[in-house]
Order: structure tokens, then sequence, then C-alpha cells
């Protein structure tokens, strides 16, 4: 994942004059390209947004997941310089959704799904950003080494690292754990 023109800072104004079919993240004004996902990506956005909506089902809840593409503005509509499309997105304040272009302000939970090319920037800038942003939970799901780095932000801040094999509590939903591993026995 680079940065395309390191030397001006960019708005939103620059992602919404894409071609068709190009997709970018914007972090402190900063344009980053992002690849096409892995088939492997794919299952794990698509069986982790399953199941955290069947969980929002089954209690009745109100909360929104949404999987990729899917706009987050982390702090809000008025600041130009950050446009982010995260891999899940779970949103559970309604006001947030009233503009119907995404998110604006920060989500309850987002997981990223890593892959080669994005390393830095979900480990990092996202990852600082996001802490920034005021979002609760954040999850970094490697398939590469099978394991999720789970950073819980607020009400405290901790870390942890667990494998594919483990079973993951879920902060924003205390009676919530997910196991990757169950999701795809393939992998």
């Amino acid at each position: 994942m680079s940065a395309l023109a390191k030397e001006q800072l960019h708005t939103i104004s620059d992602i919404e004059r894409l071609s068709e079919g190009e997709r970018a993240e914007l972090i402190d004004g900063l344009l980053y390209d992002m690849a096409a996902p892995s088939v492997i990506h794919q299952r794990l956005v698509m069986q982790i947004s399953g199941e955290i909506n069947n969980h929002i089902r089954r209690n009745k809840g109100t909360c929104q997941v949404f999987p990729a593409p899917f706009v987050v503005y982390p702090f809000g509509m008025e600041d130009v310089y950050n446009y982010l499309e995260p891999d899940i997105t779970l949103v559970c304040d309604p006001d947030k959704l009233k503009n119907q272009k995404g998110c604006s302000g920060s989500p309850d939970w987002i997981i990223e799904i890593v892959s080669p090319s994005s390393i830095e920037h979900d480990y990092y800038r996202k990852l600082l950003l996001y802490q920034a942003a005021g979002v609760r939970e954040y999850w970094i799901v490697n398939p590469m080494e099978e394991k999720v780095s789970v950073y819980v932000f607020a009400p405290h801040s901790s870390y942890k690292l667990y494998t594919f094999q483990e079973t993951i509590p879920v902060s924003v939903f205390p009676d919530f754990h997910l196991n990757i591993r169950e999701l795809l026995p393939a992998v």
C-alpha cells in the first residue's frame, strides 16, 4: 500500500475524482491506493461479518455491521483529510449514519484483514488513526500468520494477540466471541 504523491496534501475531493473501479484511502491528507483483495481476504470478510450480523439479529440489537466498501469519516464529515474503507465496520450510533454516505464519526468496532501490501497501513497508520478517532475496538486479522491483534481503546486501553484457534472475546458485545478457525475450517 503506497502513498500516492506524498508531496501534496489531498482531500476527499481527490478521492471523489478517482476513476470508476479505482479505490484509495486518505489518512492525514496522504492518499493510499488499495490493492484488490485476495480470496482468503474476502472469505474472512464475509464469514466474520455474517457472524457479527447473526449475533446482532439473535439479540435484537440495533448496531449495524458493514463490510467493505463502506466509507468511514473517522472525525466526521467536516474533516476533509481522512477517508477510510475498513474491511468490516460496526456502528451502534444511528446518528453517525444519517448522511447516507457512510459513517460520520468513529465506529464502535473496526476489523481489518491484513494482506502483504497493507501491513504497515493496518498495523501503524490505521491503528493510530482509529485510536485517536475514538474507535472502541480494533482487530487486525492476519491470515498469513493466522493471528488476530485485538486493541480495545475504550473504556480502558488493552492489547492482546490471539491465534485463529483461540476463541476471541468481543469487548463491544461482552456475550459474544469469535473463533476464526471455526469460521474457515479449510484455511
